[in-house]
């Protein structure tokens, strides 16, 4: 009968065991796929920020103002080709409508 129990408690005790190994191990995986990750993490705020200093100096109103100019063929409002519209008065707005 006592050898019967040793056997049990032996059987235990190597399960106890080997369940201690796997645990250990899941726990150093996860560990490491946690280190990884907050590599990452760093990685791309990092690149998060560069993107954001590199849109604020690609909005400056120069480079617009130069890109508007050369692509757009855009220019400034000068009194030259500036026209001006007054406003009608209720009885010209009649009218003209019906001319």
């Amino acid at each position: 009968m006592m050898t019967r129990l040793n056997l049990v408690l032996l059987a235990a005790v190597v399960a106890s065991g080997l369940y201690l190994v796997r645990v250990q191990y899941e726990s150093r995986r996860l560990y490491a796929e946690i280190e990884k990750v907050q590599n990452e993490f760093r990685r791309l705020e990092v690149e998060h920020e560069r993107l954001q200093v590199e849109k604020h100096a690609q909005a400056t109103p120069l480079r617009v103002e130069k890109l508007a100019r050369e692509q757009l063929h855009m220019r400034g409002a000068t009194p030259a080709i500036t026209q001006y519209v007054a406003p009608a008065s209720p009885g010209t707005a009649a009218t003209g409508a019906a001319q």
